[in-house]
């Protein structure tokens, strides 16, 4: 019997994000941006308590978003939960984006939110970060005015570090009169830098969060979007009733109880990233400002054979030959004796 799947065009024509998500373990995880410490001790206890029976059934979200929108400093019902970062971030198309419709985004950034346009069949409207990786802010004020439906800004930016300051998010949600401006907040617990006060102010502004990076609850699969209640409103229209499992629930809400836990995770993360860019910058690497848990360098010509011999030692980075030219690569910040392993691995190559 001959049959044909009747399947839409912007599927078969979906070309972004194939990421290399098997035959990982057990290797030095320098790729993803995870936390390589693990999550807080507080986290195992808190699932270990979870009973058979409180597993056989459908979670509820009353108690847990109570907790975590004290945590975030927001009211209940400013705050959505979701199935990870992603889910938050596939909301927006749910909710503003229809097939045709056009959304802005700056690159090179973090590429679901291109993902998510190709399988929507909306229209992807680009501007270039500058050589120096610095954010467009006039160009992006300027194509504001064709009125795409969502304006996605990765505050810090994911691959580049580059940091967005408050100053000049303002402008762009003054001239977004028609536009959902989506602030992604991945990697807020090391910039320090958030917009989540102004919901309430901005209507149109949405605060997109992940409990992967500093929580490391990457595994459980919990994100978060903050906005003013009438927007959450909107979002929820399009979420299914059971959107995130019991797990990441018990398991967040463990963690935000323990934010000694996260702070100190924090703290030897930014220490660890300024001792690895300076030990980059005497070997002569070319390396970029970045207020994330990752480093965004450039190798030159003999980075690609780096990378493979990385690879090969066990040693996984994320490439960016592809987008910002040979050489270019993302490295996680992981413990300081991770990355001093990766350090030697470098000296011995160069």
């Amino acid at each position: 019997m001959n049959t044909q799947l009747p399947t839409r065009k912007a599927i078969l024509e979906r070309r972004t994000y194939e990421p290399p998500g098997e035959g990982r373990a057990k290797k030095l995880r320098l790729d993803f941006n995870e936390n390589t410490t693990g999550c807080s001790p507080a986290v195992i206890r808190a699932l270990a308590k979870l009973s058979a029976k409180q597993i056989a059934m459908y979670p509820e979200y009353e108690r847990s978003t109570q907790c975590l929108a004290r945590y975030f400093g927001v009211k209940p019902d400013e705050l959505l939960l979701t199935n990870g970062g992603d889910d938050a971030l596939r909301s927006f198309f749910d909710a503003f984006v229809d097939a045709g419709s056009s959304i802005l985004i700056c690159e090179p950034t973090f590429p679901m939110y291109r993902y998510y346009a190709e399988i929507s069949a909306a229209q992807i409207d680009t501007l270039p970060y500058t050589m120096q990786m610095e954010f467009p802010l006039m160009q992006v004020i300027e194509a504001l005015k064709r009125r795409p439906r969502v304006l996605f800004i990765a505050n810090p930016n994911n691959p580049t570090g580059t940091l967005v300051a408050p100053a000049q998010i303002e402008p762009i949600l003054q001239a977004a009169t028609h536009t959902a401006v989506v602030i992604d907040e991945a990697y807020v617990e090391f910039s320090e830098a958030t917009v989540v006060p102004w919901i309430r102010k901005y209507a149109h502004l949405f605060v997109a969060r992940t409990f992967s990076k500093a929580a490391g609850l990457a595994g459980l699969r919990l994100g978060a979007v903050m906005a003013c209640s009438e927007s959450i409103a909107i979002l929820k229209r399009g979420m299914p009733p059971f959107p995130v499992n019991l797990a990441a629930l018990v398991a967040a809400e463990a963690a935000v109880r323990d934010k000694k836990a996260i702070q100190r995770y924090v703290r030897e993360t930014q220490s660890t990233r300024r001792w690895f860019d300076q030990h980059l910058q005497q070997l002569g690497v070319k390396t970029y400002p970045s207020a994330g848990n990752f480093l965004l360098a450039d190798f030159g010509p003999p980075g690609p054979g780096l990378f493979q011999t990385l690879e090969r030692q066990g040693i996984l980075v994320r490439e960016r030959s592809k987008d910002l030219g040979p050489g270019f690569v993302r490295i996680s910040i992981g413990t300081r004796t991770e990355m001093e392993r990766l350090v030697k691995a470098i000296r011995r190559f160069l």
